[in-house]
């Protein structure tokens, strides 16, 4: 079908984006604490490029298969590119920070990207049908797993950028682990930079914010995270009444939730920013949605090493949040694509 009654297929693909599109606006002007809207933005993005490129197939057919055989390198390249790079990352973490679970995850991300392109490279060298349905399977289970990954990082860039900058009555800052028990480490000391550039800057706007510090004592640490902060503040020229302890908590859910209270307790109807580090501030901000936190996240700069670990961590703290529709999306698409590898 090539002629003006292929234009409508072309047209609902635009039509499916622009409604998407809308949706995502609704959703995003009411809140944009909420993954749903990355997942939004991601399909609306889909929808766009599957017209587009039905478009071209449709009029500029040679165009569209050298573009899609370019896709295709490009995508076996980049994950090969990108597999090696987590890889190297994935030992750098465990050489510098140790073997724990979300330090191996660049490692074992890179090992899932090579079996993957290896059953994919083996399926279509021989001819085998049950090599063929777990290929095929794997493909679409990592295809749901890219889109996903994807939305979640280019969404967690764009609240970065939009999160709202209204004026407020606390600045949170979220804890984290001390060295040797005390001291404030680098990762933390980013953030506790950032909640003092913005408790100077709403002081000079004649506001007058509280800096409520979070975190408890862990089992291997001397004193809580919350008193060693404040330590840190108050040495760099914060009053000591600007600094609130909340040093009860042992997880970002009870950072929030004790902070919520204090915040409540202290300054009825307040708004408050949080500050974190930047791979953490999209998930701190769906946290403080599910917590009932009148606030946005922020992040502070974090070592580029670091980052994907980090990232890769958060971004399974999001799937584990939404397991059941993962895990049945997971298990449909595993059953589609054996079948389809099947009889292909």
């Amino acid at each position: 079908m090539r002629g003006p009654a292929m234009a409508f297929p072309i047209l609902s693909y635009f039509l499916a984006a622009a409604l998407v599109l809308l949706v995502f606006l609704r959703r995003f002007s009411d809140d944009q604490r909420r993954f749903g809207n990355g997942v939004l933005l991601g399909l609306c993005t889909v929808f766009l490029l599957a017209g587009t490129f039905v478009g071209l197939d449709h009029f500029l057919r040679p165009l569209a298969r050298v573009m899609a055989t370019g896709l295709i390198a490009g995508a076996t390249v980049g994950a090969v590119v990108v597999a090696g790079f987590l890889l190297t990352n994935g030992i750098r973490m465990i050489r510098t920070e140790g073997g724990s679970l979300a330090n191996l995850l660049p490692l074992l991300a890179g090992v899932a990207v090579l079996v993957a392109l290896g059953l994919l490279g083996a399926a279509a060298r021989f001819e085998n049908g049950p090599l063929r349905a777990v290929a095929t399977a794997t493909l679409f289970l990592a295809g749901y797993l890219s889109f996903l990954f994807a939305c979640f990082i280019g969404y967690a860039v764009l609240y970065q950028r939009v999160a709202g900058r209204r004026p407020v009555d606390f600045v949170v800052v979220l804890g984290a682990g001390l060295t040797d028990g005390s001291v404030v480490p680098p990762l933390l000391a980013s953030r506790l930079e950032r909640a003092l550039t913005l408790y100077r800057r709403q002081k000079a706007r004649g506001r007058s914010p509280i800096l409520l510090v979070s975190g408890g004592k862990g089992s291997d640490e001397q004193v809580p995270e919350a008193e060693a902060m404040a330590d840190y503040l108050t040495g760099r020229g914060v009053p000591d009444e600007h600094v609130v302890r909340e040093n009860s908590s042992t997880s970002t859910e009870e950072n929030l939730k004790f902070s919520r209270e204090l915040m409540e307790r202290l300054r009825p109807g307040y708004r408050c920013v949080i500050v974190t580090n930047d791979f953490h501030a999209f998930r701190a901000a769906v946290l403080a949605r599910r917590a009932g936190v009148p606030g946005e996240a922020t992040g502070s700069p974090t070592a580029a090493y670091y980052w994907p670990s980090a990232t890769l961590r958060e971004f399974v703290a999001v799937l584990v949040a939404h397991r059941v529709t993962n895990l049945g999306m997971g298990t449909l698409l595993l059953v589609a694509g054996a079948r389809a590898g099947w009889h292909g």
